[in-house]
């Protein structure tokens, strides 16, 4: 099995991380248009209609404001992401954890620079 571990650090409160993380409509704006919901149990689904790509997902995990975990089932990727948050100081601390990948092959990589890529959106998009 390989794992996609990422940690990133914001200079926004966590509860303005959080929100980026679990509003449907700031989601829409890093991520992709969604029907996302934080509620366990809610089965929504992430879209990007010019790629052609839909995402499902089921909520798993929600702990205001420190952890988030749904389900990632899209194409050839069938896995779960947890975001794990933590403040210090003004500091916010966000780790990625995108796990189930068989191995490191296309899916892998192109999971970890895309995720790379969107979280460095929403840093523009906090800052």
């Amino acid at each position: 099995m390989a794992d996609v571990l990422l940690d990133f650090q914001f200079k926004s409160p966590i509860d303005k991380v959080w929100n980026a993380l679990t509003k449907s409509e700031t989601l829409a704006k890093w991520v992709m248009e969604n029907n996302f919901k934080p509620i366990v149990g809610h089965k929504c689904q992430f879209w990007n209609e010019e790629i052609d790509l839909v995402v499902d997902s089921e909520v798993l995990v929600v702990e205001e404001p420190h952890t988030l975990s749904y389900t990632w089932i899209g194409g050839p990727i069938n896995t779960v992401i947890t975001w794990t948050l933590k403040q210090e100081g003004d500091t916010t601390h966000l780790h990625l954890a995108q796990t189930g990948f068989a191995k490191e092959d296309q899916a892998y990589n192109g999971a970890k620079y895309g995720w790379v890529y969107k979280v460095e959106e929403l840093k523009n998009m906090l800052d």
